[in-house]
């Protein structure tokens, strides 16, 4: 499976690191300008170390690369987190950088598009993008934790968002237990 990774701006980086630990097959990543400062801000890790999870990384800025364009086949596109500013921006047909103007190629091409906008709490038009947006089949994923499974720290919750996001991708894991009523 060869899919698209990004990263922007808005809090919670580690679900896209853990991401690409945890993903199988082709990845590819894009990371925003300001995301590239909330990483090493928010987390234990460097620039360097998550491009390193990557078989091949982009510049937001760059628009004339394979994956702008529709005839680059690629299975899915994971925007983790999504910024609510580039939620906007796809729900609107807005392609202004690379990672909207990737997230727009999914759109047409009938790929799989994956959002995990951060934002709380959410404002109405954020409501209203995230339902027009899986009105056409993009998968919305919240960064809820599941507090049945009672996560010990921070890595626990990203693990389970994570988990859902693979879900989504159809990708066995084994980030967390299925719910099992006692």
């Amino acid at each position: 499976m060869r899919t698209i990774v990004a990263i922007t701006g808005a809090s919670g980086a580690i679900i896209g690191i853990k991401l690409l630990e945890t993903l199988r097959g082709e990845k590819y990543l894009i990371v925003s300008e300001n995301a590239q400062e909330i990483v090493e801000y928010e987390t234990d890790y460097t620039l360097d170390y998550v491009k390193s999870l990557a078989d091949r990384v982009y510049e937001n800025s760059e628009m004339n690369v394979d994956i702008a364009s529709g005839t680059t086949k690629f299975d899915a596109m994971v925007i983790a987190p999504c910024s609510t500013s580039t939620l906007a921006k796809i729900n609107c047909g807005i392609a202004d950088n690379l990672i909207t103007r990737v997230a727009s190629v999914a759109l047409k091409e009938g790929r799989k598009l994956i959002l995990v906008p951060r934002e709380t709490p959410a404002s109405t038009v954020m409501l209203r993008n995230m339902y027009e947006l899986s009105q056409i089949g993009v998968r919305i994923i919240l960064p809820v934790p599941s507090f049945y499974l009672r996560p010990k720290n921070i890595d626990d919750v990203a693990n389970y968002i994570v988990g859902k996001i693979l879900d989504s991708l159809e990708m066995k894991h084994t980030l967390y237990e299925s719910y099992s009523p006692q």
